[in-house]
């Protein structure tokens, strides 16, 4: 019966993520990239200087949490198994030149995350609560009028239908498949002690999930990366070849299963795709939902820090796993058998999480748990992350009588995820992706041009030293 609904579930993932979608998310990613002038990729080092000025980078204005802990509280809900498992995954169904195509959604993503996170600004309301609310379903209504206000609730819905997924069930999943393999812990005992951790930190709204998010991400995201460079070092002179393995493989036909070069390319294009949108989730619109409590009146200076979360999360952080994986020696395959040159990613591992956690044990004494520990810390941000964008989507549709009674279902969630099947959670999470996708890409094209104007009417005041301006030119 399982496996029926598996297979059901996978046809229909294949379905969503076929050519339509990912030219739409591509295409989106470009057509801003241009209409913004590159900005995106040009202002980059502007972006991360305002990452370390402190306050000097957090701009003023009403909101709940600062400009730099709504990136973190953002990036809590991208750097998670998309990192590790995700990456894991993309590579041993697309093959290496998938990631090619990670890099390319991430470069286009900066401008569509850019965009989402402006709009975000620009379009929030504050509720019953006093607490400032925001993200796609807001920009639609607010910016879009009343004749696209089923546009608004079509993302409302698919992202409380997505968030159990792709922000718990896959998370919680990845978590408790790892420590079963490496500490030998029952699932639902992870399951349990995860759930009584995150039900700790979402009773407190977002600044809660803010403050908790701005201490752990910084300090897992240098853990992990400083793990991944040792691993790098020690395999160095394989490093330049796994780069060249990974463009090659992105338009050969050898990249991944097919009878021809179409089918292959398709098949790393998709799955970078979609892989790459569920680590760095640039355009899917979800943070902006965290962005859109910022404490700014700048749209555009918090769009600008924004965009590094695409940067940080499949750039940095999803660029080493992949290197990690590519450059890990031969390990022996399930049943024994092996001809002593078989790579991590071709060795039969059914978990994703275990190929890397492989990949970087086999390069280093102990790297797995270099893995382990990243993993599971980068899941319970995730976790909590993804609860934030849940609930904002329940009270966009319900109200904030909702919100208490989801917290505690949604913690309920994260102990059943735990025990779910690993194909299962991953199917959920890919399908949620791409549902919630749509309609948020739809909203960015149509509101594309207040994008535009907002983005040349502040450049403007840049050169007459204006500083910077936060409304669209009329």
């Amino acid at each position: 019966m399982l496996h029926s609904i598996i297979s059901g579930l996978n046809a229909i993932d294949s379905f969503i993520w076929g050519p339509p979608l990912v030219i739409l998310l591509f295409g989106t990613g470009l057509y801003l990239t241009i209409g913004l002038r590159f900005m995106s990729i040009r202002r980059l080092p502007y972006a991360i200087s305002l990452l370390f000025a402190g306050k000097k980078g957090g701009g003023k204005g009403e909101g709940e949490i600062s400009p730099i802990a709504a990136l973190f509280t953002a990036l809590s809900a991208t750097i998670g198994t998309g990192n590790i498992a995700g990456v894991a995954t993309a590579i041993t169904l697309g093959g290496p030149g998938a990631v090619f195509w990670m890099w390319m959604t991430a470069v286009v993503g900066m401008a569509t995350k850019y965009s989402e996170a402006l709009l975000a600004v620009r379009f929030r309301e504050v509720d019953e609560r006093g607490v400032h609310v925001g993200g796609p379903m807001y920009y639609i209504k607010n910016g879009m009028g009343k004749n696209w206000i089923w546009l608004a609730w079509a993302f409302a819905i698919l992202t409380a239908i997505a968030a159990p997924g792709t922000g718990n069930l896959v998370q919680a999943n990845g978590v408790s498949a790892l420590f079963a393999d490496n500490l030998h812990i029952a699932t639902w005992q992870t399951g349990l002690a995860m759930a009584i951790l995150v039900f700790l930190v979402i009773m407190g709204g977002v600044k809660s999930i803010a403050k908790v998010a701005s201490f752990l991400v910084p300090i897992m995201a240098l853990f992990y990366i400083g793990g991944a460079l040792i691993v790098l070092a020690t395999n160095a002179p394989l490093v330049p070849a796994a780069f060249m393995q990974i463009i090659h493989d992105a338009f050969n036909p050898s990249a991944a299963a097919g009878g021809f070069i179409g089918a292959s390319v398709m098949v790393a294009m998709s799955q970078g795709a979609n892989r790459g949108s569920f680590s760095n989730e640039a355009g899917l619109g979800s943070a902006a939902i965290a962005h859109a409590a910022a404490k700014t009146n700048d749209p555009v200076r918090q769009g600008t820090i924004a965009m590094l979360g695409t940067f940080i999360d499949t750039l940095v952080v999803c660029t080493m796993t992949a290197l990690v994986i590519l450059t890990a020696p031969a390990i022996f395959a399930p049943g024994g058998v092996v001809d002593g040159t078989l790579p991590v990613w071709q060795s039969g591992i059914a978990s994703a999480a275990s190929v890397t956690a492989k990949a970087f044990g086999a390069s280093i004494p102990g790297g797995q748990w270099i893995v382990t520990i990243g993993l599971a810390v980068f899941a319970f941000t995730t976790i909590l992350g993804w609860a934030l964008y849940g609930e904002r989507s329940m009270e966009f549709m319900f109200g904030v009588k909702v919100i208490p009674y989801y917290r505690v279902a949604w913690c309920i969630i994260v102990y059943l995820g735990a025990v779910y099947s690993n194909d299962l959670a991953w199917t959920l999470a890919s399908i949620g992706n791409g549902l919630m996708a749509a309609p948020n890409l739809i909203a960015l094209l149509g509101l594309s041009g207040v994008i535009f104007a907002m983005t040349r009417k502040d450049q403007k005041a840049r050169k007459e030293g204006k500083g910077q301006a936060s409304e669209p030119a009329e």
